[in-house]
């Protein structure tokens, strides 16, 4: 399995989103020029984050994006769902008829099945909060400051 450009892209986006907008709408074009991402490529993937209720959008001169639920509720499993389909590693379809004694099945069962559920397990177990999180954390944005 390999994620798409479209993938990889709309993750990043969706966790600038949620660092920069502060219960606010956040610009495409703002997303766009921070992540260095065609603005023409991101309209494409939010249509398709906002058919799938992950982004709400606003037109006008004050539009932009804000995120439908909160950081901790949209996992990247979500995400990655949304722009690039089922999460597999192998054509299932192609596997449903065969020989349950067969070497391939063993390998399916024991290979491709293990593969696939780590992978889901993965990707369901962050959330765009905890990206944001460990991006904060890296830039030194999440500490605390006191004042004497």
């Amino acid at each position: 399995m390999k994620i798409s450009t479209k993938g990889r892209y709309g993750l990043r986006a969706m966790v600038d989103l949620a660092v920069h907008s502060n219960g606010e709408h956040v610009s495409l074009g703002s997303v766009a020029e921070r992540q260095k991402i065609s603005m023409n490529y991101l309209e494409q993937v939010f249509a398709n984050l906002r058919k799938a209720g992950l982004v709400k959008s606003i037109e006008g001169a004050q539009g932009g994006y804000i995120l439908a639920h909160e950081p901790s509720a949209i996992k990247v499993g979500d995400v990655l769902r949304v722009l690039e389909g089922k999460l597999s590693v192998i054509d299932s379809a192609k596997m449903n008829n065969m020989d349950q004694k067969s070497i391939q099945y063993c390998i399916k069962t024991l290979v491709w099945d293990k593969i696939e559920e780590s992978i889901q397990q993965v990707v369901d177990s962050v959330t765009l909060e905890d990206l944001v999180n460990e991006y904060k954390r890296l830039n030194g944005s999440d500490t605390v400051m006191y004042f004497i």
